[in-house]
């Protein structure tokens, strides 16, 4: 009898202290991007030119939600509990599309649905967006390269891509994603910053 009053006795501490452990549930901490507004686009001056773009492309890990980091050129990383609350590439193509309209360069600018009665198409990539812990310090990276196509002869008019680097200002997460936010803020002025073609040239 006393065997079994012990046995039960430790039943039922196993049983608290697995409940214990299944109250600890740690849930993920979600991130967007937070770029400055574009300013109004300037009143247009002969712009005829319609420009659509493309959702931005991207690897396969960048698509799977957690922030990535990278310890070495050759190994990549992921936080388990750190994910992005909106699909990258979908925020780069809007944040493009808005710095193209702001720029006043073209007459209409959307996102590209499949019809052909507009005149170019951008399309591009969103080659880097990671966390850096290798060489000295922790740093991030980001690369976009795009091209834009003339839909009419299929000739490609401009090309471009970019790289650029930011230094985080802390060791936590939040840090890293305020300089990811920083840094691709610059490597989309610096992607669009080389003319696209000029729109009134190559108006009818």
């Amino acid at each position: 009898m006393k065997e079994h009053t012990i046995t039960v006795l430790i039943t039922l501490l196993a049983l608290i202290a697995s409940a214990g452990c299944a109250g600890k549930v740690r849930y993920p901490a979600y991130y967007t991007f937070n770029l400055p507004s574009p300013p109004d686009p300037p009143a247009p001056e002969g712009t005829r030119a319609t420009l659509a773009v493309r959702e931005f492309r991207s690897p396969v890990y960048l698509r799977q939600g957690p922030i990535v980091y990278r310890t070495s050129p050759e190994q990549i990383g992921f936080y388990d509990y750190h994910r992005w609350a909106v699909d990258p590439r979908e925020f780069l193509t809007s944040a493009v599309i808005e710095r193209l309209r702001a720029s006043g360069r073209f007459a209409q600018v959307r996102a590209y649905d499949g019809r052909s009665d507009m005149e170019y198409v951008l399309s591009g990539r969103l080659e880097k967006l990671e966390e850096v812990d290798y060489e000295g310090g922790i740093k991030v990276e980001v690369a976009i390269s795009a091209q834009m196509t003339n839909l009419a002869s299929a000739a490609i008019v401009w090309t471009n891509e970019v790289s650029e680097t930011g230094i985080v200002e802390g060791r936590d997460v939040p840090a890293i994603v305020s300089a990811m936010n920083r840094t691709m803020d610059r490597a989309i002025d610096k992607l669009l910053a080389t003319p696209l073609v000029p729109p009134a040239s190559n108006s009818k």
